[in-house]
Order: structure tokens, then sequence, then C-alpha cells
């Protein structure tokens, strides 16, 4: 059977394909959500086809079909099947949070090279060894038609260098604005580790900083939300790091071990002072949502120099880069942006309203609608 050619219906059709997205708790769903979102009335079909046990009434309650397909454990023959089936149907695949594998199934799935405007895929960030990079070579040679999106040069890039025709650098989508959020007024509340309890994101250097306000009878309101990835999964030694949290004896500290609903998410970023003491071995040149929840919301940033959320940070003068991950280091830091939280939340305020409009989802849902097979 040979593909459909359905660039020119109207309204185009758009398959999202996320076998990870099971609720509205996590970027996942935000990174879906505001592309959804930026959708005009009559402008385009879209289908997602997401987790087995997916609830997802937001994305639903904009016109989305929302199909429950994937299972853990069959994932990837699910997604040769699917990407089979999508292939030779009319419309556009898109694949949110695509990896290496999306890549393989894509590629054999197809049996032949996928036409221009077909597939587009968008890496968050890319870390070739050799052998990841003659594998990208070789499918570049078979699929160079393939859309291949991320969010810097230095994600984008090697596909560029390995014979991809059509890549292109477009923005990280920011969520969806919450009314009311980022108000003028709000004091300070507490000290906030947000997101997933992961090493490359600096979990230990969290649990050691909690550890010296614990230790030194400090005061200091921490919040600490310590939740598995996408499959109830922790890095090899955070459960270690989690016991280490939970004997941290201190009255000041909220531990979230969950993942949390859109609303509470959002509310954690209320007078809080965000700590993203990340490795800028991995984050020196990936976009962070966490960062750009914050921001939207008024907190200030507290990051490693040299990763994209410090630089971000002190572009718009809404937090401090650490040089040094130390407990001690961390509170000075905590300390200086506590003694001008006015002034901090001011800035970040006004790096979430920048940072919106250079983030602006429609920048992305216009890739998916364009004609394709050319960078722009």
């Amino acid at each position: 059977m040979g593909y459909t050619a359905g660039m020119s219906e109207e309204p185009k059709r758009i398959d999202i394909v996320e076998p990870t997205l099971s609720s509205e708790a996590g970027h996942c769903h935000s990174f879906v959500e505001s592309v959804c979102s930026a959708r005009r009335e009559g402008e385009a079909c879209i289908t997602l086809y997401a987790g087995s046990r997916a609830s997802l009434p937001r994305i639903e309650g904009m016109g989305v079909r929302v199909v429950p397909y994937f299972h853990r454990r069959i994932r990837r023959p699910e997604a040769f099947l699917l990407y089979r089936k999508l292939l030779r149907g009319p419309g556009r695949i898109f694949v949110p949070t695509a990896g290496r594998a999306d890549l393989m199934m894509l590629s054999l799935a197809a049996g032949k090279s996928i036409p221009a405007g077909k597939a587009f895929l968008y890496f968050h960030w890319v870390r070739p060894d050799p052998s990841k990079r003659e594998f990208f070579r070789k499918t570049g040679r078979r699929q160079p038609g393939l859309t291949m999106m991320g969010p810097t040069e230095s994600v984008v890039g090697v596909f560029r260098e390995c014979g991809f025709r059509d890549v292109r650098i477009v923005p990280y989508p920011g969520s969806p604005v919450v009314a009311g959020a980022g108000g003028a007024e709000g004091a300070f509340r507490h000290v906030l580790y947000a997101g997933a309890a992961r090493r490359d994101k600096g979990f230990p250097a969290v649990v050691d900083f909690v550890r010296l306000l614990a230790n030194a009878g400090s005061g200091i309101p921490m919040a600490v939300q310590a939740s598995p990835d996408h499959y109830g999964k922790f890095d090899e030694g955070i459960p270690a790091e989690l016991d280490r949290l939970r004997k941290s004896s201190s009255a000041s500290l909220t531990i979230l071990p969950e993942t949390l609903g859109a609303a509470e998410y959002r509310s954690m970023f209320d007078g809080a002072i965000v700590l993203q003491p990340y490795s800028k071995d991995d984050f020196t040149d990936r976009i962070s949502g966490v960062t750009l929840d914050a921001f939207s919301a008024g907190a200030p940033v507290i990051a490693t120099a040299g990763t994209w959320m410090a630089r971000a940070a002190l572009r718009f003068g809404a937090g401090v880069a650490l040089e040094e991950l130390s407990p001690a280091s961390i509170l000075s830091a905590v300390e200086a942006v506590r003694a001008e939280y006015p002034r901090f939340r001011r800035n970040a305020i006004g790096a979430g309203s920048a940072l919106r409009k250079e983030h602006d989802a429609r920048q992305l849902l216009e890739v998916l609608l364009s004609a394709g097979g050319k960078t722009p």
C-alpha cells in the first residue's frame, strides 16, 4: 500500500504520538497541551495517541481526540504498528518527545523513504556517542525527508551534520498561561525543588541543602517534590537520597512524593525561590520547563552556572547562578534572593512575559501545518 497524498486537505490532520502521556501532571502534558491550545478554530483535526490509561480532560476539552493506546512493556512493537498505520494514512505525524527508538520504528515501519512533510520529530536533547551518530547518519541517508526539530542549535545540529534535510530550531513551547499567574503581589513563602527526583537535576545537592537547614535549626521553609519518572522509576542511588531526605528532622520541610496535578503543581511556585542545581554537562543548552513555569509564576530561580536556566536568570535579573553546589553556597544564594525578594519577583514576572512570547507554541504548530519539506 502506498502513502496517501493528504498534504492539502482542509482541515489538516495531525496525529500526535506520545506514549508516556497518561495524566495532566508533568511537562509532557503541558508540552502537548500548549501545542493543541495554539490551534485556531477549524484549522486542524488532532488525534493524540497516549498511554493506555490516559485521562486527559483538558486536552479533550480542546476538541482533540485522545486514543489510549500504549502499554509500557510492549511500547516498541505498538509504536511500530501505529507508525505503519499512520504512515499509510492521511495527515502528519508529530512525536513531541522523540528519541532514537522513534526514529528506528518510523524508518522500519515505512519500509521506504518517508515523504517530506509527513513526519515531524521534536528532540528535547541529544547526547550522541559514536554509535548514535552512526545510527543518525544511516537514518539520515535513508529518511532525509523527516522534519527534525529541537529547541537549540546544539540539539539539532547533529541531525544537520548527519544528512537530514529539514532541520529546524523551534522554541520549546511554554505552558499555557494560567489566569492570575505571576501577579505583582506576593511575599516569599518557601524554597522549592520542583519535578522528578533525578541525579542529573541535582537531587543529591538538594538533600544536602535540606540537611544543612535541619542541622542548623533554620526556619527557612523548604518544599521538595520527590516524584519518580513517567514509569514510577528512580535513578540509581536516588532511593537512598530519598531516605536521607525523609530522615531530615525539620518542621519546615514539606515533601511532595507524587507527581502533582496541574493546579497543585502551579500553586507550588507562588512565593517560591526555585532551586535548580542541574548538571552543567546535561543542561548546558537544554531548556527547562520548570524554569519557564517558575518565571510565569513570578518565582526567581537559583541554578547551576553555565546552564540554560542560569543564563535565563542572569539575563533578566531573575535569580542567581551558582558556581558551586555546596549547601553553604546554596544557602548564601537563597539569603541573597530573600533579602530582595520583591525585586527578584518583579524581574521574574518580566522574564515570564518575555519568554512566553519567545516560546509561543504557535511557532511549533505552524511548522506542523506548513507545506513541509523545506527549511525556512
